[in-house]
């Protein structure tokens, strides 16, 4: 009896005991998926990007539909592209750029590029390059696309020798620069894409981050990048453009704009300068190239200046500079996701855009060029254009498109003139230059239409800038939440010896 008293009293104690442990069992993972929904709230208050419930694959989620469903579609992009060899020309105040950046037409994104910001002299290529003129080609930029900005407020101290608000005694580029870029929140540091953001909040979750660790308002404490961080969200309401992100190399230099609204959802964005100046390895010629994502397309920009000259042959020096920037150009790899597809090569980009002060001259002597000019005989003219033959020969560009010119060669005018240099009386002959279309627009892959390819009438420098409006399709997902259906947790004593050391 006392033997079958005790087995009794052990079968209810053991009972007792798995009764209990069921209980926790179910009421730890209760827990579980009401911190899982409050974290998913929060995410979808802080970020862009919601977590899926239960996104983890060894949680069942059988006979339900996920709460998360993906939609991809097309949305076109307007892309305003533009080059401008300002022949080391620091601006002032009275240029005016609202015509040259077209704003009436109120373009998505703004991709500017100078070449001779500053003299191509040896303090410039050997020294130290001088960012004053990119700080003041910055400030113009940004009076015309955003309306005057009071950057005096910033710690830029102004002075009256230039008249206005723009300009300051040796304007610092990392000044004005971080000034355009001023957020209300995170700078998205390196990789922001969807899985990376969800890995992180996953962890967070895994490790019981609270909500308050999980803030949007929170800035980062990491040394800022200037390659790799972009603005999240402007403190300044009501400017209309962000500066993305911008890059100088001696007398290159790049800026990209983009309507605030849309610049949360650029992400890996890297910049990489390629030098092909004096010896091949200076930066007096070279490029400079951004790479960046937009939803889930990818985009690089290069903005180039080649070698110069007209001498027979001078044109395959050209092509050369051309080959040896595709096969040296490599963007570093900031992708954290395993598998990613960003590309680190340019050629690998879904859409492309090259533009610059290419150089490539015109095949004719001084009088035949002359002639045809004089005569607006523009197909003529562009029969004898280098770039037009060394493509159609496939020797560079070999896939890229380049619009029709309708325009008048925008090389070399007289500064502040009408006039081609060539016509100059004092021009001493070994000074001429036979007028050229040096200044170009191309691209590379698909989903990019062409609405416009123009040249711009400023006579600031001997060049004449050219501009391109593009329609550019970029490839979106949307992400939409949908009704969770109950959970199957027939297997719930499987699922917690699994998921929970605390249980064993």
């Amino acid at each position: 009896m006392d033997n079958e008293f005790e087995d009794r009293q052990e079968e209810t104690v053991s009972d007792i005991i798995r009764s209990n442990q069921q209980r926790k069992k179910q009421s730890f993972l209760w827990k579980v998926l009401a911190m899982r929904e409050r974290n998913g709230r929060t995410m979808e208050r802080g970020s862009n990007y919601s977590l899926d419930v239960l996104s983890d694959p060894s949680i069942e989620n059988r006979g339900s539909e996920p709460s998360m469903s993906s939609t991809e579609a097309v949305q076109n992009l307007r892309v305003f592209a533009a080059t401008w060899n300002v022949g080391g020309q620091c601006p002032t105040m009275n240029l005016d750029l609202s015509d040259f950046l077209q704003v009436r037409n109120e373009p998505d994104m703004y991709v500017l590029g100078f070449q001779e910001i500053v003299p191509l002299n040896a303090g410039n290529v050997l020294v130290l390059e001088d960012n004053e003129p990119a700080a003041k080609w910055l400030a113009l930029i940004n009076q015309s696309l955003n309306g005057p900005s009071d950057l005096a407020s910033n710690g830029l101290k102004q002075t009256g020798s230039f008249g206005g608000p723009l300009f300051f005694q040796k304007p610092s580029l990392k000044k004005i620069k971080k000034t355009f870029k001023k957020i209300n929140g995170k700078r998205l540091k390196s990789c922001n894409c969807v899985l990376e953001m969800e890995r992180k909040a996953s962890k967070d979750f895994c490790f019981r981050c609270q909500e308050s660790n999980f803030n949007s308002d929170d800035s980062s404490t990491e040394e800022e990048d200037e390659n790799f961080s972009i603005p999240v969200a402007l403190a300044t309401s009501q400017m209309k453009y962000s500066l993305v992100t911008c890059k100088q190399m001696v007398g290159i230099f790049v800026s990209v704009w983009m309507k605030r609204e849309l610049v949360q959802y650029v992400g890996h964005l890297r910049v990489c300068c390629t030098s092909r100046g004096i010896m091949g390895c200076l930066g007096n010629k070279g490029c400079i190239s951004v790479s960046m994502s937009f939803y889930q397309t990818s985009f690089c920009f290069i903005c180039s200046h080649l070698a110069s000259g007209e001498k027979e042959g001078d044109e395959l020096r050209r092509n050369l500079d051309v080959i040896e920037i595709l096969k040296n150009t490599q963007f570093p790899r900031i992708c954290k996701t395993p598998h990613s597809r960003m590309p680190d090569r340019i050629l690998d980009h879904d859409r492309i855009i090259w533009f610059g002060d290419l150089n490539y001259r015109i095949s004719l002597s001084h009088e035949d060029a002359k002639r045809l000019v004089e005569k607006k005989d523009w197909p003529a003219l562009f029969n004898k254009d280098q770039l037009k033959m060394e493509r159609e020969a496939g020797r560079v560009f070999k896939g890229w498109k380049e619009g029709k010119i309708y325009f008048a060669p925008t090389y070399k005018y007289a500064f502040n003139s009408d006039t081609y240099y060539v016509e100059g009386v004092k021009v001493s002959k070994n000074k001429r230059r036979t007028p050229a279309w040096c200044d170009r627009i191309l691209w590379h892959g698909r989903g990019i239409h062409q609405l416009s390819y123009v040249r711009k009438e400023f006579k600031f420098s001997d060049h004449r800038p050219v501009c391109s409006t593009f329609n550019v399709e970029v490839e979106v997902m949307f992400r939409q939440k949908k009704k969770v259906s109950t959970y199957n947790f027939q297997n719930i004593d499987d699922l917690v010896s699994t998921r929970s050391p605390y249980y064993s």
